[in-house]
């Protein structure tokens, strides 16, 4: 699983079927203590995420295992939205 803040949004007008009706957000993985990592991935949003809200992302076979993702081509989806993390 994958810590991230939503940064963006994506639009396609032309792309697989599959994912017609899909958001596509830009999410940036973070650090539990919430510092920017490097990169940024796009997600299929199965959660309703918003701006600059911190998600919980998951990738690849799990991915595509995210309600609304099955026989879809996704990489990385996003399956929660994080209200806070606490380390001991």
């Amino acid at each position: 699983m994958i810590l991230a803040r939503v940064v963006g949004t994506v639009v396609a007008t032309r792309k697989d079927p599959r994912l017609e009706g899909k958001k596509l957000l830009i999410v940036k993985p973070v650090s539990p203590e919430g510092q920017d990592e490097a990169g940024y991935v796009v997600a299929v949003d199965t959660v309703s995420a918003g701006y600059r809200e911190t998600v919980i992302c998951v990738s690849g076979s799990s991915a595509r295992m995210a309600e609304g993702c099955k026989d879809t081509p996704v990489d990385t989806a996003i399956v929660g939205i994080v209200d806070n993390v606490g380390l001991d």
